[in-house]
């Protein structure tokens, strides 16, 4: 039995490792990258899946972008899922968690790059994406979308860009305090 629950601080460095084994170095190279760098999840949409024995089994974040100017969306990924735990329906449970959580706090729509074969199934198509971009190199064919609310994306035409929360950053200050402490 695996619980899917809110990520919390303690999930940040499993995290990371299943990222890598999942997905490689090359993760840190995709255009979604670009868009997640730098800022912190949309709040309450990150999520973890904890197996029997409270290890980390899958993943998934949402990050808030803007599908073209003034267009406000999200952005699914990474989704990853342990290879102990694939085959089990643990991607599909934590998709639909995810879906229903971004559409309990009202979200218009999400925005994803994947496998449309996959990703059909919870209703993510291209049919809204032909006119938006991703900054970087990417396939078109598999820059999705998932309406939460009818018309969300009508029209939408543009840059896909990060709006979301900034992680905070030590100021140069902060960083030179304990240097500057040991030399006074």
């Amino acid at each position: 039995m695996t619980e899917i629950v809110l990520e919390s601080v303690e999930d940040v460095a499993p995290r990371e490792a299943l990222l890598d084994l999942t997905m490689g170095e090359e993760r840190k190279a995709k255009s979604s990258e670009r868009l997640r760098e730098g800022r912190l999840p949309a709040e309450g949409l990150a999520f973890s899946a904890h197996g029997p024995d409270g290890r980390l089994a899958g993943t998934v974040r949402l990050w808030n972008v803007t599908a073209g100017p003034a267009r406000p969306a999200l952005l699914l990924g990474p989704l990853a899922v342990h290879p102990w735990f694939r085959a089990r329906g643990l991607g599909g449970d934590m998709m639909r968690a995810s879906i229903a959580a971004a559409r309990a706090k009202g979200h218009g729509a999400i925005l994803l790059v994947g496998d449309a074969a996959y990703y059909e199934r919870f209703g993510f198509s291209a049919e809204k994406t032909g006119e938006l971009w991703m900054p970087g190199a990417y396939d078109r064919n598999r820059l999705l979308a998932l309406e939460l609310k009818t018309g969300a994306l009508d029209g939408a035409r543009g840059l896909i860009s990060p709006t979301g929360a900034r992680i905070a950053l030590p100021s140069l200050e902060e960083l030179l305090a304990p240097a500057l402490l040991k030399t006074a």
